[in-house]
């Protein structure tokens, strides 16, 4: 998946894959999460969002299953 840089004081990246659904975030600590069967409406209005951050955690934290693909260092 190809990562977007995106200006957030918390998030570095944001990539999706349409075809499966997945969310990947890959946060400044280092800290890497996937989410799972996420609509691309939603993954488009978090590149859209002022706060990267804040929509992330209202509309997909609790929201989607994840998994940490890789902790932060």
């Amino acid at each position: 998946m190809l990562h977007i840089p995106v200006a957030s004081s918390n998030l570095k990246s944001v990539a999706y894959d349409p075809s499966r659904g997945i969310l990947e975030v890959l946060f400044k600590s280092g800290a890497v999460y996937q989410y799972y069967n996420v609509p691309t409406s939603v993954h488009d209005d978090l590149l859209g969002a002022e706060s990267k951050g804040q929509h992330l955690a209202k509309f997909v934290k609790g929201k989607f299953p994840y998994r940490l693909m890789s902790p932060s260092s």
